[in-house]
């Protein structure tokens, strides 16, 4: 079942916080991410989802040592927003396609699942690294 929330207000929720580009790193940034939206009234579980994908992959493929991942939450009107950025440029996200056979729990199809719970999501390169976003109305 899907709850609907309406916001009578036009303020903006903003959150932003560094964390290390390591598995502990993205681990916490879920964490922080789950008691972000509690904190605001949201449902969780669709951007928790979201939010831990965006940083494993950050930490696993945009990592350069010394620098940190850096997660924002952004939620205004009807739409949450999840930015991830990393410090490489040269590594843009991609999704693959599931090969036929392939047992599950392989690593590698992240995307697939931001793709299929965001309402869109892309890629804005910068000089240093980039920024992976999704948005949703939760």
């Amino acid at each position: 079942m899907s709850q609907q929330i309406t916001r009578t207000d036009t303020s903006v929720s903003h959150f932003t916080v560094l964390l290390s580009a390591t598995r502990k790193g993205a681990r916490l940034g879920r964490l922080m991410a789950s008691e972000r939206l509690v904190t605001w009234g949201l449902p969780v579980d669709n951007a928790a989802l979201i939010s831990a994908e965006l940083t494993a992959n950050a930490a696993l493929h945009g990592r350069v040592p010394g620098r940190n991942v850096r997660l924002t939450l952004k939620f205004s009107g009807d739409t949450l927003r999840i930015e991830v950025r990393d410090a490489c440029t040269d590594r843009l996200p991609a999704v693959r396609s599931k090969p036929e056979g392939e047992a599950p729990g392989e690593s590698g199809h992240g995307l697939l699942l931001v793709e299929e719970l965001a309402d869109r999501w892309g890629v804005i390169p910068g000089l240093v690294g980039k920024t992976v976003w999704a948005e949703l109305s939760p």
